[in-house]
Protein backbone atom coordinates (compact mmCIF):
# COMPACT_ATOMS: atom_id res chain seq x y z
CA UNK A 1 0.00 0.00 0.00
CA UNK A 2 1.13 3.65 -0.44
CA UNK A 3 2.15 5.46 2.47
CA UNK A 4 0.29 7.82 1.04
CA UNK A 5 -3.29 8.20 -0.31
CA UNK A 6 -4.78 11.54 -1.92
CA UNK A 7 -8.52 12.35 -2.94
CA UNK A 8 -8.77 15.53 -4.75
CA UNK A 9 -12.64 17.49 -5.11
CA UNK A 10 -13.30 19.32 -8.32
CA UNK A 11 -16.41 21.34 -7.14
CA UNK A 12 -18.34 23.88 -8.62
CA UNK A 13 -17.53 26.25 -6.30
CA UNK A 14 -14.14 24.86 -4.64
CA UNK A 15 -11.12 22.77 -4.74
CA UNK A 16 -10.46 20.41 -2.27
CA UNK A 17 -7.31 18.49 -1.59
CA UNK A 18 -7.27 16.13 1.39
CA UNK A 19 -3.76 14.31 1.51
CA UNK A 20 -3.55 11.17 4.16
CA UNK A 21 -2.03 8.61 5.75
CA UNK A 22 -3.77 5.18 5.44
CA UNK A 23 -4.07 3.09 8.54
CA UNK A 24 -5.42 -0.30 9.23
CA UNK A 25 -8.85 0.99 10.35
CA UNK A 26 -9.03 4.46 8.10
CA UNK A 27 -6.58 7.09 7.61
CA UNK A 28 -4.79 10.21 9.30
CA UNK A 29 -4.72 13.39 7.49
CA UNK A 30 -1.63 14.78 7.24
CA UNK A 31 -2.52 17.81 4.96
CA UNK A 32 -6.10 19.83 3.44
CA UNK A 33 -5.95 22.29 1.04
CA UNK A 34 -8.97 24.63 -0.60
CA UNK A 35 -9.45 26.80 -3.21
CA UNK A 36 -12.51 28.90 -3.79
CA UNK A 37 -11.69 28.65 -7.76
CA UNK A 38 -16.20 28.65 -8.37
CA UNK A 39 -15.87 27.32 -12.01
CA UNK A 40 -19.23 27.18 -12.10
CA UNK A 41 -19.28 31.00 -12.19
CA UNK A 42 -17.54 30.86 -15.49
CA UNK A 43 -19.67 28.44 -16.77
CA UNK A 44 -21.28 30.21 -19.95
CA UNK A 45 -24.37 29.95 -21.39
CA UNK A 46 -22.84 27.71 -24.40
CA UNK A 47 -21.72 25.29 -22.07
CA UNK A 48 -18.09 26.34 -22.40
CA UNK A 49 -15.72 27.36 -19.53
CA UNK A 50 -14.60 30.79 -19.27
CA UNK A 51 -10.66 31.55 -19.58
CA UNK A 52 -10.95 33.22 -16.55
CA UNK A 53 -12.69 30.34 -14.48
CA UNK A 54 -10.02 27.52 -16.64
CA UNK A 55 -7.20 30.30 -15.57
CA UNK A 56 -8.17 29.60 -11.42
CA UNK A 57 -8.59 26.04 -12.11
CA UNK A 58 -5.56 25.16 -13.48
CA UNK A 59 -3.58 27.94 -11.40
CA UNK A 60 -5.01 25.79 -8.00
CA UNK A 61 -4.58 22.36 -9.76
CA UNK A 62 -0.60 23.24 -10.24
CA UNK A 63 -0.60 23.83 -6.23
CA UNK A 64 -2.29 20.85 -6.07
CA UNK A 65 0.36 19.03 -8.50
CA UNK A 66 2.97 20.05 -5.70
CA UNK A 67 1.43 17.70 -3.33
CA UNK A 68 0.48 14.71 -5.06
CA UNK A 69 2.79 14.43 -8.41
CA UNK A 70 5.21 12.31 -7.04
CA UNK A 71 2.80 10.03 -5.57
CA UNK A 72 2.52 6.54 -7.32
CA UNK A 73 -0.53 5.65 -9.71
CA UNK A 74 -3.19 4.94 -7.85
CA UNK A 75 -2.67 6.46 -4.80
CA UNK A 76 -4.48 9.52 -5.89
CA UNK A 77 -8.38 9.68 -6.44
CA UNK A 78 -9.65 13.45 -8.05
CA UNK A 79 -13.15 13.65 -9.11
CA UNK A 80 -14.98 16.18 -11.04
CA UNK A 81 -18.51 17.26 -10.56
CA UNK A 82 -21.63 18.82 -11.63
CA UNK A 83 -19.79 21.82 -13.58
CA UNK A 84 -17.15 19.77 -15.49
CA UNK A 85 -20.44 17.17 -16.28
CA UNK A 86 -22.46 19.73 -17.49
CA UNK A 87 -19.15 21.55 -19.53
CA UNK A 88 -19.24 21.00 -23.23
CA UNK A 89 -15.15 21.22 -23.12
CA UNK A 90 -14.82 19.41 -20.29
CA UNK A 91 -12.60 16.91 -22.44
CA UNK A 92 -9.68 19.74 -23.33
CA UNK A 93 -9.70 21.07 -20.06
CA UNK A 94 -9.23 17.50 -18.34
CA UNK A 95 -6.14 16.90 -20.24
CA UNK A 96 -4.80 20.16 -19.09
CA UNK A 97 -5.77 19.68 -15.66
CA UNK A 98 -4.25 16.30 -15.53
CA UNK A 99 -1.25 17.61 -16.62
CA UNK A 100 -0.66 19.55 -13.87
CA UNK A 101 -1.88 17.42 -11.52
CA UNK A 102 -0.35 15.17 -12.44
CA UNK A 103 -2.82 12.04 -11.95
CA UNK A 104 -5.78 11.15 -13.65
CA UNK A 105 -9.88 13.03 -13.39
CA UNK A 106 -12.68 11.60 -13.32
CA UNK A 107 -15.96 12.77 -13.89
CA UNK A 108 -18.90 11.30 -11.88
CA UNK A 109 -22.20 11.43 -12.37
CA UNK A 110 -24.54 12.76 -9.77
CA UNK A 111 -25.71 10.03 -7.55
CA UNK A 112 -22.38 8.61 -7.48
CA UNK A 113 -21.25 12.00 -5.82
CA UNK A 114 -24.41 11.67 -4.14
CA UNK A 115 -23.11 7.75 -3.00
CA UNK A 116 -19.37 9.17 -2.17
CA UNK A 117 -20.65 12.25 -0.30
CA UNK A 118 -22.81 9.79 1.71
CA UNK A 119 -20.21 7.37 2.70
CA UNK A 120 -17.93 10.56 3.96
CA UNK A 121 -20.79 11.54 5.66
CA UNK A 122 -21.18 8.21 7.24
CA UNK A 123 -17.39 8.23 8.81
CA UNK A 124 -17.68 11.38 10.61
CA UNK A 125 -20.38 11.32 12.43
CA UNK A 126 -21.62 8.83 15.01
CA UNK A 127 -23.24 5.42 13.92
CA UNK A 128 -26.28 4.96 16.71
CA UNK A 129 -28.05 2.73 14.30
CA UNK A 130 -30.67 5.37 13.33
CA UNK A 131 -31.54 6.15 9.42
CA UNK A 132 -30.47 9.38 8.30
CA UNK A 133 -31.37 12.02 5.85
CA UNK A 134 -28.05 13.99 4.56
CA UNK A 135 -28.23 16.42 2.62
CA UNK A 136 -25.39 18.47 1.05
CA UNK A 137 -25.57 21.55 -1.16
CA UNK A 138 -22.33 22.02 -3.60
CA UNK A 139 -21.74 25.12 -6.11
CA UNK A 140 -23.90 23.85 -9.00
CA UNK A 141 -25.69 21.07 -7.52
CA UNK A 142 -27.71 19.24 -4.27
CA UNK A 143 -27.12 15.46 -3.14
CA UNK A 144 -30.22 14.10 -1.14
CA UNK A 145 -29.70 10.83 0.28
CA UNK A 146 -30.99 8.60 3.26
CA UNK A 147 -28.94 6.08 4.18
CA UNK A 148 -28.08 3.31 7.36
CA UNK A 149 -24.40 2.55 8.52
CA UNK A 150 -22.47 2.42 5.69
CA UNK A 151 -25.14 1.83 2.73
CA UNK A 152 -27.08 4.86 0.96
CA UNK A 153 -30.60 3.56 0.48
CA UNK A 154 -32.20 6.53 -1.67
CA UNK A 155 -29.79 9.09 -3.87
CA UNK A 156 -31.04 12.05 -5.52
CA UNK A 157 -28.45 14.32 -7.52
CA UNK A 158 -30.71 17.60 -8.27
CA UNK A 159 -29.16 20.83 -10.49
CA UNK A 160 -28.78 23.34 -8.10
CA UNK A 161 -26.00 25.28 -6.14
CA UNK A 162 -25.33 27.70 -4.25
CA UNK A 163 -22.94 29.19 -7.27
CA UNK A 164 -25.76 29.46 -10.14
CA UNK A 165 -28.48 30.07 -7.91
CA UNK A 166 -26.56 32.89 -6.63
CA UNK A 167 -25.92 33.95 -10.21
CA UNK A 168 -29.37 33.63 -11.21
CA UNK A 169 -31.59 35.26 -8.37
CA UNK A 170 -29.29 37.98 -6.87
CA UNK A 171 -27.19 39.63 -9.79
CA UNK A 172 -25.00 42.06 -9.36
CA UNK A 173 -25.31 40.74 -5.39
CA UNK A 174 -28.50 42.24 -5.31
CA UNK A 175 -31.17 40.69 -2.03
CA UNK A 176 -34.72 41.32 -1.61
CA UNK A 177 -37.47 39.60 -0.20
CA UNK A 178 -39.18 38.85 -3.92
CA UNK A 179 -35.23 37.78 -5.19
CA UNK A 180 -34.90 35.57 -2.17
CA UNK A 181 -38.94 34.20 -2.57
CA UNK A 182 -38.77 33.44 -6.18
CA UNK A 183 -34.82 31.31 -5.49
CA UNK A 184 -36.46 29.21 -2.38
CA UNK A 185 -39.78 28.45 -5.15
CA UNK A 186 -37.13 27.84 -7.95
CA UNK A 187 -35.25 24.77 -5.51
CA UNK A 188 -39.07 23.72 -4.41
CA UNK A 189 -40.09 22.89 -8.01
CA UNK A 190 -36.98 20.98 -8.43
CA UNK A 191 -37.19 19.17 -4.98
CA UNK A 192 -41.07 18.59 -5.75
CA UNK A 193 -40.92 15.19 -7.79
CA UNK A 194 -38.63 13.79 -5.10
CA UNK A 195 -40.78 14.67 -1.76
CA UNK A 196 -42.98 12.48 -1.48
CA UNK A 197 -39.98 9.14 -1.95
CA UNK A 198 -37.47 10.65 0.22
CA UNK A 199 -40.25 11.57 3.44
CA UNK A 200 -41.47 7.72 2.69
CA UNK A 201 -37.64 7.04 3.67
CA UNK A 202 -38.59 7.36 7.22
CA UNK A 203 -35.22 9.18 8.50
CA UNK A 204 -35.06 9.66 11.64
CA UNK A 205 -31.57 11.90 11.93
CA UNK A 206 -30.30 15.22 9.55
CA UNK A 207 -27.13 15.60 8.57
CA UNK A 208 -26.12 18.53 6.49
CA UNK A 209 -22.19 18.29 4.59
CA UNK A 210 -20.72 21.06 2.40
CA UNK A 211 -19.52 24.56 3.06
CA UNK A 212 -22.84 26.19 3.00
CA UNK A 213 -24.80 24.09 5.78
CA UNK A 214 -21.37 24.28 7.94
CA UNK A 215 -21.62 28.56 6.95
CA UNK A 216 -25.21 28.84 7.72
CA UNK A 217 -24.55 26.33 10.97
CA UNK A 218 -21.86 28.93 12.08
CA UNK A 219 -23.43 32.40 11.30
CA UNK A 220 -27.19 31.30 12.55
CA UNK A 221 -26.11 31.19 15.72
CA UNK A 222 -27.33 28.82 18.92
CA UNK A 223 -26.63 25.05 19.19
CA UNK A 224 -22.91 25.00 17.85
CA UNK A 225 -23.10 22.55 14.80
CA UNK A 226 -26.92 22.81 14.04
CA UNK A 227 -29.65 24.77 12.01
CA UNK A 228 -32.58 24.86 12.77
CA UNK A 229 -35.93 25.97 11.15
CA UNK A 230 -36.29 29.13 13.59
CA UNK A 231 -32.67 30.57 12.75
CA UNK A 232 -32.46 30.03 9.16
CA UNK A 233 -35.69 32.03 8.91
CA UNK A 234 -34.16 34.44 11.02
CA UNK A 235 -31.11 34.70 8.71
CA UNK A 236 -33.12 35.14 5.85
CA UNK A 237 -34.00 38.04 7.40
CA UNK A 238 -30.79 39.31 8.55
CA UNK A 239 -29.90 38.94 4.14
CA UNK A 240 -33.26 41.16 3.36
CA UNK A 241 -32.32 43.97 5.57
CA UNK A 242 -28.56 43.46 4.08
CA UNK A 243 -29.96 44.63 0.53
CA UNK A 244 -26.56 43.25 -1.23
CA UNK A 245 -24.17 40.67 -0.57
CA UNK A 246 -21.67 43.68 0.12
CA UNK A 247 -23.52 44.73 3.21
CA UNK A 248 -23.36 41.30 4.46
CA UNK A 249 -21.46 41.29 8.25
CA UNK A 250 -22.07 38.42 9.53
CA UNK A 251 -20.12 36.63 11.93
CA UNK A 252 -18.77 33.36 11.24
CA UNK A 253 -19.43 34.76 7.50
CA UNK A 254 -15.86 34.76 4.97
CA UNK A 255 -15.42 37.31 2.24
CA UNK A 256 -14.97 34.27 0.20
CA UNK A 257 -18.28 32.71 0.99
CA UNK A 258 -20.40 35.68 0.99
CA UNK A 259 -20.83 36.42 -2.92
CA UNK A 260 -22.87 32.71 -2.90
CA UNK A 261 -24.32 32.81 0.06
CA UNK A 262 -27.49 34.02 -0.69
CA UNK A 263 -28.22 31.21 -3.30
CA UNK A 264 -27.15 27.91 -0.82
CA UNK A 265 -29.17 29.49 2.21
CA UNK A 266 -32.56 29.64 -0.50
CA UNK A 267 -31.74 25.99 -1.73
CA UNK A 268 -31.17 25.25 2.30
CA UNK A 269 -34.66 27.15 3.25
CA UNK A 270 -36.11 25.12 0.60
CA UNK A 271 -35.02 21.73 1.08
CA UNK A 272 -36.19 22.57 5.01
CA UNK A 273 -39.97 23.08 3.68
CA UNK A 274 -40.10 20.61 1.13
CA UNK A 275 -39.15 17.93 3.73
CA UNK A 276 -40.90 19.29 6.97
CA UNK A 277 -37.40 19.38 8.40
CA UNK A 278 -36.82 21.28 11.87
CA UNK A 279 -33.21 20.40 12.45
CA UNK A 280 -29.83 19.39 10.61
CA UNK A 281 -26.76 18.61 12.22
CA UNK A 282 -23.62 20.24 10.49
CA UNK A 283 -20.87 16.93 9.54
CA UNK A 284 -17.31 17.51 8.77
CA UNK A 285 -17.46 14.53 6.14
CA UNK A 286 -18.03 15.12 3.09
CA UNK A 287 -17.31 14.31 -0.84
CA UNK A 288 -13.60 14.62 -0.23
CA UNK A 289 -13.50 12.01 2.57
CA UNK A 290 -15.98 9.55 0.74
CA UNK A 291 -13.51 10.08 -2.58
CA UNK A 292 -10.37 8.54 0.41
CA UNK A 293 -12.47 5.75 1.69
CA UNK A 294 -13.93 4.30 -1.71
CA UNK A 295 -9.69 4.57 -2.44
CA UNK A 296 -8.79 2.79 0.85
CA UNK A 297 -12.02 0.27 -0.36
CA UNK A 298 -10.34 -0.22 -3.89
CA UNK A 299 -6.85 -0.86 -2.55
CA UNK A 300 -8.52 -3.30 0.30
CA UNK A 301 -10.13 -5.25 -2.71
CA UNK A 302 -12.95 -3.89 -1.49
CA UNK A 303 -13.99 -2.30 -4.87
CA UNK A 304 -17.42 -0.97 -4.97
CA UNK A 305 -17.64 -1.61 -8.73
CA UNK A 306 -17.06 -5.22 -8.52
CA UNK A 307 -20.04 -5.18 -6.56
CA UNK A 308 -22.08 -3.31 -9.20
CA UNK A 309 -20.55 -5.94 -12.15
CA UNK A 310 -21.71 -8.53 -10.27
CA UNK A 311 -25.27 -6.84 -9.32
CA UNK A 312 -25.60 -6.08 -13.45
CA UNK A 313 -25.06 -10.06 -13.90
CA UNK A 314 -27.97 -10.89 -11.57
CA UNK A 315 -30.11 -8.41 -12.88
CA UNK A 316 -29.76 -9.16 -16.33
CA UNK A 317 -29.58 -12.50 -16.25
CA UNK A 318 -26.48 -12.94 -17.71
CA UNK A 319 -24.75 -16.69 -18.09
CA UNK A 320 -22.14 -16.28 -15.65
CA UNK A 321 -20.27 -19.65 -16.55
CA UNK A 322 -19.73 -18.31 -19.69
CA UNK A 323 -18.85 -15.29 -19.04
CA UNK A 324 -16.32 -16.05 -16.30
CA UNK A 325 -14.66 -18.73 -18.72
CA UNK A 326 -14.43 -15.38 -21.40
CA UNK A 327 -12.78 -13.12 -18.93
CA UNK A 328 -10.21 -15.80 -17.47
CA UNK A 329 -8.78 -15.96 -21.43
CA UNK A 330 -9.18 -12.27 -21.61
CA UNK A 331 -7.00 -11.69 -19.02
CA UNK A 332 -4.36 -14.48 -19.77
CA UNK A 333 -4.08 -13.12 -23.02
CA UNK A 334 -3.47 -9.36 -21.34
CA UNK A 335 -0.80 -10.60 -19.47
CA UNK A 336 0.63 -11.74 -22.20
CA UNK A 337 0.71 -8.75 -24.18
CA UNK A 338 0.36 -5.91 -21.62
CA UNK A 339 4.00 -4.88 -21.47
CA UNK A 340 4.20 -4.74 -25.20
CA UNK A 341 1.18 -2.87 -25.74
CA UNK A 342 1.50 -0.22 -22.95
CA UNK A 343 -1.41 -2.20 -21.32
CA UNK A 344 -0.08 -2.12 -17.29
CA UNK A 345 -1.50 0.60 -16.45
CA UNK A 346 -3.29 0.48 -13.16
CA UNK A 347 -7.36 -0.38 -13.82
CA UNK A 348 -7.03 -1.86 -17.48
CA UNK A 349 -7.05 -5.02 -16.02
CA UNK A 350 -9.98 -5.05 -13.92
CA UNK A 351 -11.86 -2.79 -16.90
CA UNK A 352 -11.38 -5.78 -19.58
CA UNK A 353 -12.46 -8.35 -17.00
CA UNK A 354 -15.79 -6.25 -16.61
CA UNK A 355 -16.58 -5.75 -19.99
CA UNK A 356 -16.20 -9.43 -20.65
CA UNK A 357 -18.10 -10.69 -17.18
CA UNK A 358 -20.70 -8.02 -19.35
CA UNK A 359 -19.98 -8.77 -22.90
CA UNK A 360 -23.66 -10.60 -23.27
CA UNK A 361 -25.70 -8.26 -21.07
CA UNK A 362 -27.73 -7.29 -24.04
CA UNK A 363 -29.24 -10.40 -24.39
CA UNK A 364 -31.61 -9.73 -22.14
CA UNK A 365 -32.85 -7.06 -24.58
CA UNK A 366 -32.62 -9.11 -27.68
CA UNK A 367 -29.99 -11.23 -29.79
CA UNK A 368 -30.01 -9.25 -32.57
CA UNK A 369 -27.33 -6.47 -31.90
CA UNK A 370 -27.39 -7.56 -28.48
CA UNK A 371 -23.48 -5.86 -28.46
CA UNK A 372 -25.29 -2.35 -28.57
CA UNK A 373 -27.31 -3.08 -26.78
CA UNK A 374 -25.38 -3.73 -23.72
CA UNK A 375 -23.55 -1.13 -24.52
CA UNK A 376 -26.92 1.33 -24.51
CA UNK A 377 -27.63 0.30 -20.74
CA UNK A 378 -24.05 0.14 -19.42
CA UNK A 379 -23.76 3.81 -20.97
CA UNK A 380 -27.07 5.09 -19.60
CA UNK A 381 -27.66 3.08 -16.57
CA UNK A 382 -26.80 4.43 -12.97
CA UNK A 383 -23.24 2.41 -11.88
CA UNK A 384 -22.25 2.32 -8.13
CA UNK A 385 -18.39 3.30 -7.98
CA UNK A 386 -17.55 4.04 -11.92
CA UNK A 387 -16.92 7.87 -13.20
CA UNK A 388 -18.30 8.87 -16.66
CA UNK A 389 -15.21 8.01 -18.37
CA UNK A 390 -14.82 4.44 -17.05
CA UNK A 391 -18.99 4.20 -17.61
CA UNK A 392 -18.22 5.01 -21.38
CA UNK A 393 -15.34 2.93 -21.64
CA UNK A 394 -17.06 -0.05 -20.39
CA UNK A 395 -19.48 0.64 -23.02
CA UNK A 396 -17.41 0.83 -25.61
CA UNK A 397 -15.58 -2.45 -25.11
CA UNK A 398 -19.21 -4.22 -25.38
CA UNK A 399 -20.16 -2.34 -28.18
CA UNK A 400 -16.86 -3.62 -30.08
CA UNK A 401 -16.58 -7.25 -28.92
CA UNK A 402 -18.33 -8.48 -31.55
CA UNK A 403 -19.18 -8.07 -35.64
CA UNK A 404 -17.66 -4.67 -37.51
CA UNK A 405 -14.77 -3.00 -35.37
CA UNK A 406 -16.80 0.13 -34.82
CA UNK A 407 -13.38 2.49 -35.42
CA UNK A 408 -15.04 5.90 -35.43
CA UNK A 409 -16.31 5.39 -31.81
CA UNK A 410 -12.58 5.56 -30.28
CA UNK A 411 -11.95 9.10 -31.83
CA UNK A 412 -13.81 11.01 -29.54
CA UNK A 413 -10.51 9.65 -27.31
CA UNK A 414 -7.61 11.02 -26.49
CA UNK A 415 -5.03 8.88 -28.88
CA UNK A 416 -3.03 7.34 -26.04
CA UNK A 417 -6.16 6.50 -24.62
CA UNK A 418 -8.29 5.33 -27.96
CA UNK A 419 -4.91 3.27 -28.95
CA UNK A 420 -5.42 1.27 -25.33
CA UNK A 421 -8.95 0.92 -25.80
CA UNK A 422 -8.57 -0.29 -28.93
CA UNK A 423 -6.28 -2.57 -27.99
CA UNK A 424 -7.99 -4.17 -24.77
CA UNK A 425 -11.16 -4.77 -27.50
CA UNK A 426 -8.82 -6.86 -29.81
CA UNK A 427 -8.48 -9.13 -26.75
CA UNK A 428 -11.74 -8.99 -25.40
CA UNK A 429 -13.18 -10.44 -29.45
CA UNK A 430 -10.23 -12.74 -29.05
CA UNK A 431 -11.13 -13.94 -26.09
CA UNK A 432 -15.11 -14.41 -26.97
CA UNK A 433 -14.05 -15.54 -30.17
CA UNK A 434 -11.98 -18.62 -28.65
CA UNK A 435 -14.96 -19.42 -26.24
CA UNK A 436 -17.64 -19.98 -29.44
CA UNK A 437 -17.89 -23.15 -28.19
CA UNK A 438 -19.37 -22.27 -24.81
CA UNK A 439 -19.55 -25.51 -23.34
CA UNK A 440 -15.35 -26.09 -23.64
CA UNK A 441 -12.59 -24.55 -22.46
CA UNK A 442 -10.61 -22.42 -24.84
CA UNK A 443 -7.46 -24.00 -26.10
CA UNK A 444 -3.65 -23.09 -24.79
CA UNK A 445 -3.06 -20.23 -27.43
CA UNK A 446 -0.11 -18.20 -27.39
CA UNK A 447 -0.36 -14.54 -28.33
CA UNK A 448 2.78 -12.58 -29.48
CA UNK A 449 2.08 -8.87 -30.80
CA UNK A 450 3.98 -6.23 -33.06
CA UNK A 451 2.64 -2.86 -33.05
CA UNK A 452 -0.88 -3.20 -34.78
CA UNK A 453 -0.20 -6.89 -35.55
CA UNK A 454 -1.53 -9.91 -33.35
CA UNK A 455 0.13 -13.62 -34.30
CA UNK A 456 -1.98 -16.84 -32.34
CA UNK A 457 0.21 -20.39 -32.10
CA UNK A 458 -2.88 -22.80 -31.91
CA UNK A 459 -1.59 -26.56 -30.45
CA UNK A 460 -0.79 -28.27 -33.38
CA UNK A 461 -4.02 -29.85 -35.39
CA UNK A 462 -6.27 -27.66 -32.99
CA UNK A 463 -7.68 -25.58 -35.41
CA UNK A 464 -8.12 -28.46 -38.05
CA UNK A 465 -10.48 -30.27 -35.61
CA UNK A 466 -12.79 -26.54 -34.92
CA UNK A 467 -13.44 -25.54 -38.32
CA UNK A 468 -15.62 -23.15 -36.68
CA UNK A 469 -13.50 -21.32 -35.05
CA UNK A 470 -10.46 -21.23 -38.50
CA UNK A 471 -13.63 -19.89 -40.30
CA UNK A 472 -14.38 -17.39 -37.32
CA UNK A 473 -10.57 -16.72 -37.46
CA UNK A 474 -10.57 -15.74 -41.10
CA UNK A 475 -13.45 -13.38 -40.28
CA UNK A 476 -11.94 -11.45 -37.64
CA UNK A 477 -9.10 -11.01 -39.74
CA UNK A 478 -10.99 -9.08 -42.10
CA UNK A 479 -12.81 -6.98 -39.35
CA UNK A 480 -10.00 -5.92 -37.63
CA UNK A 481 -7.49 -5.40 -40.92
CA UNK A 482 -10.82 -3.04 -41.81
CA UNK A 483 -9.72 -0.50 -38.51
CA UNK A 484 -5.83 -0.95 -39.07
CA UNK A 485 -5.23 -3.99 -37.22
CA UNK A 486 -3.49 -7.61 -38.31
CA UNK A 487 -4.16 -11.17 -37.59
CA UNK A 488 -2.70 -14.00 -37.95
CA UNK A 489 -2.01 -17.82 -36.60
CA UNK A 490 -0.56 -20.61 -37.08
Amino acid sequence: MPSRLAAVDLGSNSFHLLLARPGDSGFQVVDRQREMVRLAEGLGPDGRLSAAATDRALACLDRFGQLVRDLPPGAVRAVGTNTLRRARDAGGFLRTAEARLGHPIEIVSGLEEARLIYLGVAHSVADDGRRRLVVDIGGGSTELIVGEGFTPRELESLYMGCVSYSHRFFAGGRISRKRLRQAVLAARTELEPHERRFRAAGWQRVVGASGTIRAVARVAGGQAGLVTRQALERLMEALVEAGSVERLRLPGLGAERRPVFPGGVAILAAVFEALGLETMAAAEGALREGVLYDLLGRIHHEDVRGATVSDLERRFAVDTVHARRVADTARALHARVAAAWDLDEPGLAALLEWAARLHELGLFVAHGQYHKHGAYILGHADLPGFSRQEQAALALLVRAHRRKFPGAEFEAWAPAEAARLRRLACLLRLAVLLHRGRGEGAPPVELAVDGPAMKLAFPPGWLGEHPLTAADLEQEAAWLAAAGMALSWE
